[in-house]
């Protein structure tokens, strides 16, 4: 890197300390968030809402103060897990959070729609700033734990949550497929260049119990996750069960009331 101008908007550094500051959107004077993680993955479909639900959840029953803004715009799955249907109010310029029966704090694209199933269909650019917006114009409170849902993929909505959130880590989820494994190297490589520290790695439906004697079965087949944790240095790996009453859960929006899979060990590590 050369001689730093002190001008970010034309610097290309992705590691450099001012740059990040100075892309960080302001947060309004009646929120206080005092560490925000991001869930993400490298594709659709690995229960990735699921995850941070629960993990939002254990952090709660721990006695934080928790919040989940849902990044994922086209594409919100958090209010369904709450059993949330209420729409989100305004006053003196901000928007108040929906509160869930057990006090977690939520903003997701789909507490401002009127119709729940409508698409939302923006560009790159709009979403982004929607998404900054979650951010500023919540009036959040104190918080002691915010965790971000993120869409799949490396684009436009993980690259401005990385920049423009205060981002303590991630956790990455993945499945046991060796293609999903490939592409959840892409999420890895892209936080390790935005130098976002990798909390923990979580295999989802990683296998299930036989109903009968108890044995784990692999239905997608045993993966290497470890292998992948090591090659880049992760430390901290989970590996989470296929459970029918978690999908009931979360489905009739309960899932703050599922007793099964829990999320413990790993809200452990961000505590």
């Amino acid at each position: 890197m050369g001689e730093c101008t002190h001008n970010c908007s034309t610097c290309s550094s992705s590691d450099c300390k001012d740059r990040k500051n100075d892309l960080l959107a302001p947060m309004n004077s009646e929120s206080n968030i005092k560490k925000v993680y991001a869930v993400v993955s490298g594709k659709g479909g690995v229960g990735k809402s699921m995850v941070t639900s629960l993990l939002a959840v254990a952090e709660s029953r721990l006695g934080k103060k928790v919040a989940v803004l849902d990044a994922d715009i086209t594409g919100p799955s958090i209010p369904k897990a709450f059993g949330i249907t209420e729409l989100a109010t305004t006053s003196d310029n901000l928007i108040n959070p929906i509160v869930t029966s057990t006090g977690i704090k939520l903003m997701s694209m789909n507490c401002l729609l009127e119709d729940a199933t409508g698409p939302v269909i923006w560009r790159g650019p709009v979403i982004a700033g929607a998404i900054k917006q979650f951010w500023t114009d919540v009036r959040w409170g104190d918080v002691d734990t915010m965790f971000v849902d993120c869409p799949p993929g490396t684009g436009d909505v993980p690259l401005t949550v990385f920049q423009s959130f205060p981002i303590a880590g991630i956790v990455i989820v993945t499945t046991p497929q060796d293609l999903v494994s490939m592409i959840v190297e892409k999420a890895v490589k892209m936080a390790e260049m935005m130098n976002v520290p990798i909390i923990a790695l979580v295999e989802n439906m990683s296998y299930m119990l036989c109903p009968d004697c108890g044995k784990k079965l692999y239905p997608f087949g045993e993966s290497d996750l470890e292998t992948l944790a090591k090659k880049h240095n992760i430390k901290n790996t989970f590996r989470l069960p296929i459970d029918a009453i978690l999908r009931q859960h979360v489905d009739t929006g309960l899932i703050e009331f599922y007793k099964g899979i829990k999320a413990d060990d790993i809200v452990k590590i961000l505590n």
